[in-house]
């Protein structure tokens, strides 16, 4: 197997509990106001500019900033079905082209959400590395904005 094939193949999975419920927890990932407040995937970052349109097909944009850096990340949504699941392509100077985001929701006891986020394809291993803390911490921000 290639080098490019074995990079390709990378996959990561991020799990949460938010203690919010399911309907919240999908509707922040479609609202520029709330992605605004929960995509820092690491200390002092920004997210000075958001926009989404949220429908099958539709494209969005989130520019995040830190340490005076401007990171572009856009994409297209994929996969929208209310409450359950989102799926969106996810292009960044550190993902491959190709990358995939999808996001699965599922209501628990007590009115908290379980959310699975798993992202495919990456450059290297260190890029999924730096993925995953970055996703793990944009699931802590987004459950700090919810409750």
């Amino acid at each position: 197997m290639s080098q490019l094939e074995m990079t390709r193949d990378l996959e990561l999975t991020v799990n949460r509990t938010i203690a919010a419920p399911r309907e919240k927890v999908f509707n922040a990932w479609l609202s520029p106001q709330m992605l605004a407040k929960f995509m820092r995937g690491c200390d002092g970052m920004e997210v000075p500019k958001v926009h989404t349109d949220p429908v099958k097909g539709g494209r969005f944009s989130i520019l995040m900033a830190v340490d005076g850096k401007e990171i572009p990340h856009a994409g297209t949504y994929l996969e929208i079905d209310p409450y359950s699941r989102l799926a969106f392509t996810w292009e960044s100077p550190h993902s491959l082209d190709d990358s995939v985001v999808t996001i699965d929701l599922r209501a628990i006891d007590g009115g908290a959400t379980e959310i699975t986020l798993r992202q495919v394809k990456f450059a290297s291993e260190d890029a999924r590395s730096a993925h995953e803390s970055g996703w793990t911490r944009i699931l802590a921000e987004l459950s700090a904005a919810l409750t």
